[in-house]
């Protein structure tokens, strides 16, 4: 590597890092937050029997799950305008960020409750608890402790995901990446430089991650 690109790297990597952390970490978290409690909503629904709020349930994961997250980025950003929805690039990444979210951890969190043996159920009503108490009480926090895993990789897998809100302009690390990019004319050191920042948040939250479950097993076991 030449004088040139040690220093085009050098000076590239607050403003990636800056983007990162001030971009790409929030999308991510408001995203995380608002689908997890759409995946929630979306479980319980399709676990009741609620015909007609089950079936849009339905509808709607079937939906997501079914198209691509980047056909579902533009058609919020680039297609509702024409029916006079215009959005922020922000706003319309969190839209599409939560639906997808919303959509494949429901059904973990659905596969998480329903691992529940029914046992639990029985003790609950056992003791006087209502369908909601014992739900509430007994069977949310147990089923918590058996998504964590699958709901941690998801959430890992969305720092990476964020990266599609560029082709949206919201200017995010890879956006951040392209904008330097077209200034110094070295792609490949500065996607490698980007890929170098995702790895670095990715391993920061796997560490979290097993430190979480280590934490809930233990919790489990006492």
């Amino acid at each position: 590597m030449d004088d040139r690109k040690i220093q085009i790297f050098l000076d590239s990597l607050l403003p990636l890092f800056k983007a990162g952390v001030a971009f790409t970490i929030p999308l991510t978290l408001v995203s995380f937050v608002l689908g997890l409690t759409l995946a929630v909503i979306t479980a319980l629904v399709r676990l009741s029997s609620w015909r007609i709020p089950k079936l849009i349930a339905g509808f709607y994961v079937w939906v997501i799950r079914g198209t691509p997250l980047l056909l579902q980025l533009f058609i919020i950003f680039y297609g509702l305008p024409s029916v006079g929805i215009v959005l922020d690039p922000f706003i319309a990444a969190v839209i599409g960020f939560t639906l997808s979210v919303g959509a494949y951890s429901s059904e973990i969190v659905r596969a998480a409750i329903l691992s529940i043996h029914k046992g639990q159920w029985e003790a609950a009503f056992s003791v006087g608890m209502s369908r909601g108490q014992a739900l509430r009480r007994v069977i949310l926090p147990q089923a918590a402790r058996v998504s964590v895993p699958p709901l941690s990789n998801s959430f890992i897998s969305l720092v990476k995901d964020t990266s599609l809100a560029a082709s949206i302009t919201y200017v995010e690390m890879f956006r951040k990446a392209q904008q330097i990019t077209a200034t110094t004319y070295e792609p490949l050191l500065l996607y490698c430089e980007a890929g170098l920042f995702y790895l670095l948040f990715c391993s920061v939250l796997s560490v979290l991650q097993k430190y979480l479950e280590k934490r809930l097993d233990r919790y489990s076991a006492g």
